[in-house]
């Protein structure tokens, strides 16, 4: 895969760091432990303002994962206790099955919240909606005519006389 330097270009923008963040982000610069591609996932949209991220985490339990959202990143942490198979007589031979930590970090849009969180058959489902409140959403202003505003303006001016 071919990286991009994209340093140059952050001293000659102003406005566009979190751009190009998220484009160091998507290259695998961002990912300090190298592992960026582990664990896979899916990102699907259900419904107009509803999405949902698919992590593929099998072997893992709940009490094992961990999902915390703050401001406007979405942190999913995986470690797996220690090895619970030594009081069992048998050995690994063979370990194909990953089981490492994990860390995989989100960045949402605003006004995006986690609705729910389930893990079944070995995939992490977080569910995501999209709220925006009243004071963002735009509004339909009306417009009025000129007849309208005349009367009120003479009996002002009527008021004023009396």
């Amino acid at each position: 895969m071919r990286t991009f330097d994209l340093t140059p270009f952050h001293r000659s923008t102003i406005g566009f760091d979190r751009l190009f963040s998220l484009l160091d982000q998507t290259n695998g610069q961002g990912s300090s432990d190298g592992s960026s591609g582990y664990p896979p996932y899916n990102i699907e949209r259900s419904g107009e303002n509803e999405f949902r991220i698919s992590v593929a985490v099998s072997g893992f339990s709940k009490d094992e994962i961990s999902i915390v959202s703050k401001e406007n990143t979405l942190t999913i942490k995986g470690e797996k206790v220690a090895n619970e198979n030594n009081d069992s007589k048998s050995e690994v031979l063979y370990r194909g099955i990953a089981s490492r930590a994990f860390e995989r970090q989100f960045q949402l849009a605003d006004f995006v919240q986690v609705k729910n969180a389930s893990l079944e058959n070995g995939l992490l489902h977080v569910d995501l909606v999209r709220e925006i409140p009243e004071a963002k959403k735009p509004r339909v202003i009306p417009i009025s005519g000129g007849e309208k505003s005349s009367p009120v303006i003479e009996n002002e001016t009527a008021k004023a006389a009396a």
